[in-house]
């Protein structure tokens, strides 16, 4: 069979993996021009799809710009900062300024301190290895933040090429959409008039005549909750709207599961208020912690949901973490999940997750 490789993108064309780069249906393999659908709905529609792509192809993939010159915007989602940070970025791009975005901040609550949360932030790429010149908060669907961001990019880009990286679910290619139609000056630039991307994967919207802003396909990182359950269920668990805080006032002794994907015993401390900051459509529920275990065995995609009963399958062995808090206010963060405030005081805490994903602790933003 012959090798068609896409006009707009150059990567190869396959007919049978949707959610795969350079997927096409099979009915428009007779065209005489083919695009990948990633393409076709940049060209048609104006839209930036998100194309999910393993970190050994991405290496491979941006070898070719490791060595030139240009700004990195790193976008991440404040819901999972740990699971989409990219920990490599320095080895993949090269000595480039990296700018990091944390998307997604018109979900918080009013009361989180954004200040702290954007000191948080340097400090997580700090330990992560990665040095960032600047930090920015944005929402991608609200448009909060996108000016000040345009002008932060131009400010580090010195002219040159802007590329934007991220792993799949942190709404990448919302935020490539809305940074165009605010901050290009450029109006219809994408349904005027097609521009290829320059290697497999890469999409190149001009920015002025000499540099452009650069698409790339988003990682796939295994350590986020979304790869551990259903299409159905990811909605259920990712925000859609402003955060509502969920108090619970705990005695020790007691747990709470947040849907059947995380669990917070609270081992031993004085009585205290449990700030639970979860999708408003995830389940909360109580009991005593001498029946966590057999509640979790018997009610796992009933009462505890997500995940559904079709979906269990899906989710790896639990696994367990204990923190003993001292004084001060701390949250615990199941990542692409959510996370619960506590009050220390001398409180041990264990939290419960799915093998893979990693639970962390941190100072309190509120």
């Amino acid at each position: 069979m012959e090798t068609i490789y896409c006009q707009g993108c150059g990567i190869r064309i396959q007919t049978t993996a949707k959610n795969q780069p350079g997927y096409t249906p099979a009915s428009s393999m007779t065209k005489e021009n083919i695009l990948c659908q990633r393409c076709f709905r940049l060209k048609h529609y104006n839209e930036i799809q998100d194309v999910a792509i393993t970190d050994d192809d991405f290496l491979k993939m941006v070898s070719s710009i490791r060595d030139t010159s240009g700004l990195v915007v790193h976008v991440v989602d404040i819901f999972d900062v740990a699971g989409s940070l990219i920990k490599a970025l320095p080895r993949i791009v090269g000595n480039k300024s990296i700018l990091l975005v944390g998307n997604k901040v018109d979900l918080l609550p009013k009361s989180v301190n954004t200040r702290k949360l954007l000191q948080w932030l340097r400090a997580q790429a700090k330990q992560m290895g990665v040095n960032v010149a600047d930090a920015c908060l944005i929402s991608s669907t609200k448009g909060h933040g996108i000016s000040e961001l345009a002008e932060t990019m131009e400010q580090f880009r010195n002219g040159d090429n802007v590329y934007i990286v991220g792993t799949t679910n942190v709404g990448k290619s919302t935020f490539i959409n809305r940074l165009i139609k605010e901050s290009t000056g450029y109006r219809d630039v994408i349904t005027t008039s097609y521009f290829p991307g320059t290697t497999l994967g890469f999409i190149e919207i001009p920015l002025d005549n000499h540099s452009a802003l650069i698409d790339t396909p988003g990682i796939v990182n295994k350590e986020q909750m979304a790869h551990y359950i259903s299409a159905k269920d990811l909605k259920l668990i990712t925000p859609n709207k402003e955060i509502k805080p969920r108090v619970y006032q705990l005695n020790d002794g007691q747990t709470l599961f947040f849907g059947g994907l995380a669990r917070l015993d609270f081992i031993k401390g004085d009585k205290q208020s449990f700030v639970c900051y979860f999708s408003n459509q995830v389940s909360i529920h109580r009991t005593k912690l001498e029946k966590a275990d057999e509640l979790f065995e018997n009610h796992l995609g009933e009462l505890l949901t997500p995940p559904s009963m079709e979906s269990i399958d899906q989710i790896p062995p639990m696994i367990s973490d204990t923190f003993r808090i001292d004084a001060g206010k701390y949250d615990i963060v199941f990542p692409g999940l959510g996370w619960v405030s506590i009050l220390g005081d001398g409180a041990t805490v264990t939290a419960h997750r799915p093998k893979g994903v990693a639970v962390s602790i941190r100072q309190s933003f509120n």
